[in-house]
């Protein structure tokens, strides 16, 4: 079953950007953040583990696993062979613009200009990752991009903490943020990680 860009981006209001480095962690982590309110799981392509991740976390009841750090078609393919149901990119490149909208995949471009979005819209996508957030510009980058580019909407990505993300969020164009603040780095304690996740489905609330 496809799920739409905006289906993910409308799931909960964060979409835990997650690191892992055991497969073993892949279930529990996935169950306490769904469990919590938090859906949408973005793994990133960023450990020898990370498909394997997926595909285990996609196997979790009620999870939406997608893959995060995909750079290249050949990346996309490897991601959507493991079960991943959206993509997300630090940048747009056209190869991975063509080959995403090829597989009719949701997919979240990561922007950082004027010109990155534009280049999106010429492909027929309007919605993005503002990336890096905070290093970007931050929110008042952000609004002053969306301004112009008055259809596009935003989940933005990169130093987004708990405590900023309500502003954020309270951005008519930010559907959505990013963040690994719901799962901290260390053993892994699903109590803690599913308390997080609680926190940050409510951050619309």
């Amino acid at each position: 079953m496809s799920i739409t860009v905006d289906q993910v981006m409308e799931l909960a209001p964060v979409i835990p950007v997650l690191v892992i480095e055991r497969v073993e962690d892949a279930a529990p982590i996935a169950e306490a953040l769904v469990k919590g309110g938090l859906p949408a799981l973005e793994v990133t392509m960023r450990t020898p583990v990370a498909l394997e991740v997926m595909r285990e976390m996609a196997q979790v009841k009620g999870a939406v696993v997608g893959a995060g750090t995909v750079l290249n078609p050949k990346d996309l393919e490897k991601a959507l062979k493991a079960g991943a149901q959206f993509i997300v990119s630090p940048g747009l490149t056209e190869p991975l613009g063509e080959a995403a909208i090829d597989a009719g995949v949701a997919f979240l471009p990561g922007t950082a200009t004027a010109g990155d979005i534009m280049r999106g819209m010429d492909m027929g996508l309007s919605r993005f990752k503002f990336f890096p957030a905070e290093t970007s510009g931050g929110l008042p980058a952000l609004k002053a991009l969306a301004a112009p580019l008055y259809t596009a909407r935003f989940c933005p990505t990169g130093g987004i903490t708990a405590e900023s993300a309500p502003k954020w969020l309270a951005e008519p164009a930010v559907k959505c943020v990013g963040g690994s603040w719901v799962v901290p780095k260390g053993p892994v304690d699903v109590a803690k990680i599913e308390e997080l996740a609680r926190a940050a489905a409510g951050l619309r609330d």
